[in-house]
């Protein structure tokens, strides 16, 4: 016989009973436990907010036309620069967004999207989605950026190898966009 056939059928009943409630108390998680007492919840770890760290440049800063090319090799660079600045015919265009940020394109993406400036450590900034910490990998760093000339490289290495380094050079305003008023003559 078992080890319950000792105990008479009441007694088996409450211990297999007890048994059970200890079983669920304990896998569900359950604060309701025997007698009703309750216990306290393990603490769940928190993830830890970094606080975020503003940009040194503003969007505002990089909002206009630019001419556009890319580089893999840093001795390209010269080249690609004089390539980029013949590309204002076909300006990419850099748009303030609604809530702050520049309207521009992810890697591998065929839609807009409004991307925000961060800073990262050592005075060092970035573009991308809101909501991720800077640098992460949809990011782009920007290099170096004096307000006529912008680099940008791809922070996940895998993107940055198909993209290479982005060179924008500033377009002059075009004759269209400039408003122009003249004096008449009495």
């Amino acid at each position: 016989m078992g080890t319950f056939g000792r105990f008479s059928p009441p007694v088996a009943a409450f211990a297999s009973a007890l048994a059970l409630a200890g079983c669920a108390g304990s896998s569900t998680g359950s604060s309701g436990g025997w007698f009703g007492s309750s216990s306290p919840e393990p603490a769940v770890a928190q993830p830890q907010v970094v606080p975020e760290i503003p940009a040194t440049i503003r969007a505002s800063e990089i909002v206009g036309r630019w001419g556009y090319a890319a580089y893999h090799r840093q001795q390209d660079r010269v080249r690609t620069e004089t390539a980029a600045r013949g590309q204002c015919r076909q300006a990419v265009v850099i748009n303030q967004g609604p809530n702050g940020g520049v309207m521009m394109y992810l890697a591998d993406q065929s839609e807009l999207q409004e991307l925000r400036l961060k800073g990262g450590p050592n005075n060092r900034n970035f573009i991308g989605p809101a909501g991720e910490p800077a640098g992460g990998p949809q990011d782009r760093e920007i290099v170096s950026f004096d307000g006529r000339i912008m680099l940008l490289k791809f922070t996940n290495p895998e993107i940055d190898g198909r993209y290479g380094t982005g060179i924008y050079v500033r377009c002059a305003p075009t004759a269209g966009g400039v408003a122009q008023t003249k004096k008449k003559k009495k």
